[in-house]
């Protein structure tokens, strides 16, 4: 009877002990568990709600939910600044992507520069986001350096050439993740061809908040431009993309970059603000229509995209 009694009494004992003990880590923990709660429901907050990438066979992209809107810039009202006060601000890093799509057995040495596999734009597009960059469109840039407007923590500019539809199938999607917008400048005579945008996918972009520029007609060298190529390669191409849109088309890039003086006041007289070139020197007299870009490469890892950003700007 005593050694059952000594078991018991040892058993309560041990009880008791354990259950002070239970209670001792209950007052302890319970404010980090509180706050473990409260960080796991941050973390499936609105920031985490899937972004709804628009289907393949859909006509328009929609736009990201998590995306603040910004007020339009009326570029219309804004005086254009003298040569020097624009080339004496800093310049914004403008990338020029072309096909977005995974190399073929096909392509040349040459032409893989201009295709970027899908992996790699992918890598881009992170290390932007990354990196803290937030993409700008030419409206805004066109007030900065006319104005001095403020813009972004590093502003990033991405632009699009050429039409191809993997551009509006894989970028625009890819881009969305990260609430980016770019600009699409487009070569009308492509439009509704095989491997080219359509009509209805441009507007898509442009409702989405993305720019369409202009990109001529065919995509002639501006150089060799007489007499009516103006109307042909410019005029025309606009009103198309404008009908498409419902939106005003000013500005302009120029096929394979080339470019010169003469076509500043062509451009000019047929509502055009800027006009983007390649990597050489902005014309001193007139860099508002020699914005400089830079291609990304296909050969190009994201860290040497963010290398060659930081020396070419």
């Amino acid at each position: 009877m005593y050694l059952y009694y000594t078991h018991f009494h040892t058993f309560v004992t041990y009880t008791e002990k354990l259950i002070t003990l239970i209670r001792l880590m209950n007052r302890i923990f319970r404010p980090f568990v509180a706050a473990a709660i409260v960080l796991s429901a941050g973390c499936f907050s609105k920031s985490q709600t899937p972004v709804q990438l628009s289907n393949t066979s859909d006509s328009t992209v929609v736009e990201n939910q998590t995306t603040k809107d910004t007020k339009p810039v009326r570029i219309d009202d804004i005086k254009t600044a003298d040569a020097k006060t624009i080339l004496d601000r800093k310049q914004v890093p403008v990338l020029c992507y072309h096909q977005i799509r995974d190399w073929k057995p096909t392509d040349s040495k040459a032409a893989k520069d201009y295709i970027v596999p899908v992996e790699t734009f992918k890598a881009h597009m992170k290390m932007l986001a990354d990196s803290g960059y937030n993409t700008i469109l030419p409206d805004e840039y066109y007030a900065y350096l006319n104005l001095g407007t403020p813009l972004p923590e590093k502003p990033v500019m991405l632009t699009f050439d050429d039409t191809e539809a993997n551009q509006y199938l894989i970028a625009a999607p890819e881009m969305k993740k990260y609430g980016f917008k770019a600009v699409y400048f487009i070569m009308t005579v492509s439009l509704g061809r095989p491997k080219y945008m359509t009509k209805d996918q441009v507007k898509g972009l442009s409702e989405a908040g993305h720019v369409i520029g202009s990109h001529t007609w065919d995509h002639q060298n501006v150089k060799k431009y007489k007499g009516d190529d103006w109307v042909t390669q410019i005029e025309k191409p606009t009103k198309t993309l404008e009908a498409i849109t419902g939106k005003k088309v000013t500005h302009f890039a120029y096929p394979f970059g080339l470019w010169n003086p003469e076509a500043f006041p062509e451009l000019k007289k047929r509502g055009f603000k800027s006009g983007y070139i390649l990597a050489e020197k902005r014309d001193p007299s007139d860099p508002l229509f020699t914005i400089r870009r830079i291609i990304a490469s296909g050969y190009w890892d994201a860290k040497r995209l963010n290398n060659s950003m930081t020396r070419s700007f």
